[in-house]
C-alpha cells in the first residue's frame, strides 16, 4: 500500500500541484537559511551594523503578519489570485534587497519579502485541503517537511558560495526573485480559481491585535535589555492569544472558531504547534555558536550539526507518512515525548557530552517533529466543519508556528543574554547557556506535548 499510495498521490495532475506547493515552501525555507549565511558579508559591504538584526526581525515580523491573514486573503481574492499576488510581492522584495544601497534599504526589502513569503506559505497551507484528498494529506505534509530538510542541507553551501566576492550576494536575491516569479506563473496554470462572491468584512480588531503582537515581538528582538525583552515577549504573547480569542463572527475571523479553545482538536493542535516549536528554537538559534565555542567545530561544521534536526524531521516524516490510521495516535504520543526527552538530553549533552551525543539528541528532536507534524495537521483539516473553516484552520498552522518561532527565539535570547552571551560568546557564558537554554525549554515543550496528546486522543474521521 505504501508504494501504491505514493503513486496515487502523484497521479491525475496532483504531482504538478504538489511541486508548486513545495516550491512555495522552498522560497521561505531556503531564503531564511541562505540569507542568514550571507548576512555577515552584506553587513560589511553596506555598513550599518546597528541595523544588522533588523534584517532578520523585519522578515520575521512580515511573515507573522501575512501568515495570519493568508487564509482571509485567499478567501477574498481566491487561492489562485492570492498566491500569484504573494509570489509577485516576494519578487519585488527580492529586487529591493538586491538593489539595496544601504542596510536600511535591505531592511525594507526583507520586510517586503517576509510579507510575500508569509502569504505564499499560508496560502499553500490553506489550499492543501482543496487540492488533495484526505488520504494523501499526511504524505503532502511530509514532503513539505522534506523541503525544509533539503534547504537545511543546501543552505550553508549555497550561502557560502554567494558570500564570496564584492556584491555577489546580490545575485542570490535576484535568483530568489526569479523563483518567486516562476511560482506565480505555475500557480496560474495549476491552481484552480476558487474565488466566490463574499460579503465578509475585514476583521480589523483581530488584525490590529496581530499587528501589535508583531510590533512587540520585533521590539523584543531589537532591545538590548533582557528585562525589557522579557516584558515585551510576554506582552506579545498575551496580545496574540487575545487575537485568537477575541469574539468575531466565524465568517469574518482570521482564525477558526475553535482556535482559542484547547479542548477542541484545532485548539489543542495549535497549542502543540506553538509549544513544541517555541521550545525547539534554542537548538536552532544557539547550537552552532555553542558547538563552535565548546567543541571547536568550524562555522560550516556547526551549521550542519544544527541541521541534523531538520534531517531527523524529514526522515521520520517520510517513514510514517503512509502508515494506517490506527498507528497515528501512538506515533503522535511517542513523537511529542521524543521532543521533551531530547531537550532534557541536550541540557546535559551540550555542556558535558560528546559531539555525537549532541547530534543524536538533535536528530531525536527533529524526529519528534517529523512524527507529529503531519498527523496533527491532518487532524486539524479533518476537524473543520466546512471548506471556509478548513482553509482558516490549515493556514493557521503556519501562523502558529511563526509565532512560536518568534516567541522561542525571544525566550532563548533572554536566557542567553542573562547568562552573559550579550557580552560575547565567552566560554563561561557558553557553558552556562548550554545547560539552561534547554533545561528551561523543557516546561514549554511539556505544554506542547500535552496539546499533542489531546490531539492523539481525539476522535476525528480521517477517511
Amino acid at each position: 500500500m505504501g508504494f501504491r499510495g505514493w503513486g496515487d498521490l502523484f497521479a491525475e495532475g496532483r504531482g504538478a500541484r504538489l511541486a508548486v506547493i513545495c516550491l512555495g515552501v522552498w522560497l521561505n525555507a531556503a531564503d531564511s537559511l541562505v540569507t542568514a549565511t550571507i548576512m555577515p558579508t552584506v553587513g560589511r559591504e553596506l555598513g550599518g551594523f546597528v541595523y544588522f538584526s533588523w534584517a532578520t526581525a523585519a522578515y520575521m515580523a512580515g511573515a507573522i503578519l501575512s501568515g495570519a491573514t493568508a487564509a482571509r486573503l485567499s478567501a477574498r481574492m481566491g487561492s489562485r489570485t492570492a498566491m500569484v499576488a504573494a509570489g509577485l510581492l516576494t519578487a519585488v522584495g527580492c529586487a529591493v534587497s538586491a538593489l539595496a544601497p544601504t542596510m536600511l534599504w535591505l531592511v525594507v526589502g526583507r520586510s517586503i519579502q517576509g510579507v510575500g513569503a508569509g502569504w505564499i506559505v499560508g496560502a499553500c497551507y490553506a489550499v492543501i485541503g482543496a487540492l488533495f484528498p484526505q488520504r494523501h494529506l499526511a504524505r503532502v505534509f511530509s514532503l513539505m517537511t522534506g523541503v525544509w530538510g533539503v534547504a537545511t542541507v543546501l543552505g550553508p553551501l549555497v550561502g557560502a558560495a554567494f558570500a564570496t566576492g564584492h556584491g555577489v550576494w546580490r545575485i542570490l536575491f535576484w535568483a530568489f526573485g526569479a523563483q518567486a516569479l516562476a511560482f506565480s506563473v505555475a500557480v496560474i496554470w495549476l491552481v484552480p480559481d476558487d474565488r466566490a462572491a463574499t460579503d465578509n468584512r475585514a476583521p480589523w480588531g483581530q488584525l490590529g491585535l496581530v499587528m501589535l503582537g508583531v510590533a512587540l515581538t520585533g521590539a523584543a528582538d531589537l532591545t538590548s535589555s533582557p528585562i525589557v525583552a522579557a516584558l515585551l515577549c510576554a506582552a506579545s504573547l498575551v496580545v496574540f492569544i487575545a487575537a485568537v480569542r477575541v469574539p468575531v463572527s466565524p465568517r469574518d475571523s482570521l482564525f477558526p472558531a475553535a482556535a482559542g479553545d484547547p479542548r477542541t482538536v484545532i485548539g489543542a493542535a495549535y497549542v502543540s504547534f506553538f509549544g513544541l516549536t517555541a521550545a525547539a528554537m534554542a537548538f536552532s538559534v544557539y547550537a552552532p555558536a555553542l558547538l563552535q565555542k565548546l567543541d571547536g567545530l568550524s562555522p560550516l561544521a556547526s551549521g550542519y550539526a544544527a541541521g541534523v534536526e531538520s534531517i531527523g524531521w524529514t526522515v521520520a516524516a517520510l517513514i510514517v507518512a503512509g502508515l494506517a490510521v490506527r498507528w497515528h495516535a501512538p506515533i503522535l504520543r511517542f513523537g511529542a515525548a521524543a521532543i521533551v526527552v531530547s531537550l532534557a538530553i541536550l541540557a546535559w549533552a551540550m555542556r558535558w557530552g560528546a559531539v555525537w551525543e549532541v547530534l543524536a539528541a538533535g536528530g531525536l528532536l527533529g524526529a519528534g517533529f517529523g512524527l507529529t507534524s503531519g498527523f496533527t495537521g491532518r487532524r486539524v483539516i479533518a476537524s473543520a466543519h466546512d471548506e471556509a473553516e478548513r482553509e482558516l484552520a490549515s493556514a493557521g498552522i503556519n501562523s502558529v508556528r511563526q509565532v512560536g518561532s518568534a516567541a522561542g527565539a525571544c525566550m532563548a535570547g533572554i536566557i542567553a543574554n542573562l547568562l552573559g552571551m550579550a557580552e560575547g560568546v565567552t566560554r563561561a557564558a557558553a557553558q552556562s547557556s548550554a545547560v539552561w537554554l534547554f533545561a528551561l525549554a523543557v516546561p514549554v515543550a511539556l505544554v506542547g506535548a500535552v496539546g499533542c496528546w489531546r490531539v492523539a486522543a481525539s476522535n476525528v474521521d480521517l477517511v
